[in-house]
């Protein structure tokens, strides 16, 4: 389908292309945070945001920002951004699309001589992903004064978190307080198969599933795998694997429900991992991620019953869940949800309602301002993989839907 745009899918394409060749040699776009490689892709973005009449600057939280001012600045600012910063091996859209859509609105802004009341601020965040120091959403943490202090003690390969920052261009050591920003919105590829699927263009994020990581420890017994009788044995492997197979059916019945709800048993060790002995011991992480907490609590209590009962079976023990980590989900505003939805249908965007399954900077966000976030198709739903790709005609789209919520904002619509 042909479409009009006040958007343009060339200079998108332009910056998406220019930003995947810096990259670690011989790894496909590959910029970790915290990199050289990370810090040359910076330099290309700077410069960018400069060419589009952008006032840039990074903050103390290491995050690359460009202004945009408005005629009333005391209004507030309206940000829109994403990250450039990129898992191993993979990123050559997650995140660099929505810095680029975001920088697109502020340039078809000044196409059209549009002048926002409002300030604009377009935001490369730094480290969105889970980095060299195991964290992630770092300068969105910093931005809004949620990254804890004793993070910048972390070292890896040589360098403290905190000198990372300053590295950055940042001052880790200050502390941020932004009471300005009336509203975040960020684009990103949907990192899923639901829009390619249903052949739509926009998915307009109801809420950032939350992120909750639980250890099972299985204890069994180790015995010789050949002359032990298999009525007499402790296997923590079978055992495991019943557990295994519990969270699948547990995780099912969620996910047949109104809300995004997944589990996977993402990491899984074996003791002593030897042909001819009878395991004694398996260590295993569940991932889950709920839309509604409910669901979530639901799933740890059925899980608790669950393993319990297949330990009474097996003979093996299995000691109470330990959760690792626990992230609330966070909804997105309901008042952008219906700005977004409008704007959608001035651009001709033919789009549907849906939660994220993966974590975003507007998680972040969300706790000190009114934010929301859409996502647009990718090919085969893949991510955080060489081939992962999107089309820069479906992102402009989406700056487009990015452009006109921008301008019902600065109006007051809805706020």
């Amino acid at each position: 389908m042909t479409r009009n745009l006040p958007t343009s899918p060339a200079r998108i394409g332009e910056d998406i292309e220019a930003l995947a060749a810096i990259t670690e040699p011989d790894r496909p776009y590959t910029r970790r945070a915290f990199t050289p490689t990370f810090l040359k892709g910076r330099e290309w973005l700077t410069a960018r945001f400069a060419a589009a009449g952008l006032e840039t600057r990074i903050d103390a939280a290491g995050n690359l920002i460009g202004r945009r001012a408005g005629a009333k600045p005391d209004l507030g600012t309206i940000m829109l951004g994403s990250h450039s910063d990129t898992v191993p091996d993979g990123g050559r859209y997650d995140g660099v699309a929505g810095v680029s859509a975001a920088l697109e609105v502020a340039r078809a802004l000044a196409d059209q001589g549009i002048v926002l009341d409002h300030d604009l601020e377009i935001v490369d965040f730094l480290a969105e992903e889970v980095s060299i120091f195991g964290v992630s959403c770092v300068g969105s943490r910093g931005m809004t004064g949620q990254r804890p202090d004793e993070w910048l003690a972390r070292e890896a390969e040589g360098l403290s978190l905190k000198r990372g920052i300053d590295e950055a261009g940042g001052h880790a050591a200050a502390t941020l307080t932004r009471n300005d920003i009336v509203a975040f919105l960020e684009l990103h590829i949907e990192q899923g198969p639901v829009l390619e699927a249903e052949s739509l263009d926009v998915g307009v994020v109801t809420a950032i599933a939350g992120i909750t990581r639980i250890e099972i420890v299985v204890e069994g017994r180790a015995d010789h795998a050949g002359t032990t009788p298999m009525g007499h044995r402790q296997d923590a492997l079978a055992a495991a694997s019943w557990i295994v197979l519990a969270v699948e059916r547990f995780a099912r019945e969620l996910a047949s429900g109104p809300a995004h709800f997944a589990a996977t048993v993402g990491e899984f060790r074996m003791e002593p991992n030897a042909a001819n002995v009878v395991p004694a011991k398996v260590t295993m992480l569940i991932d889950a991620r709920a839309e509604d907490r409910a669901d979530m609590d639901r799933f740890l209590a059925e899980l608790e019953t669950g393993i319990q009962a297949i330990a009474a079976e097996t003979g093996v023990t299995v000691a109470p869940l330990r959760v690792i980590s626990d992230n609330m989900p966070t909804p997105c505003d309901p008042g952008l949800l219906d700005i977004l939805d409008a704007a959608c249908g001035t651009a001709g965007a033919r789009h549907r309602r849906m939660a994220s399954g993966a974590g975003h900077d507007t998680a972040w966000l969300a706790r000190v301002t009114k934010a929301a976030m859409i996502f647009v198709p990718c090919a085969g739903g893949r991510s955080h993989t060489p081939e992962e790709s999107a089309k820069v005609e479906d992102i402009a789209l989406g700056a487009a839907v990015l452009m006109e919520a921008v301008r019902r904002i600065d109006t007051g619509e809805g706020l």
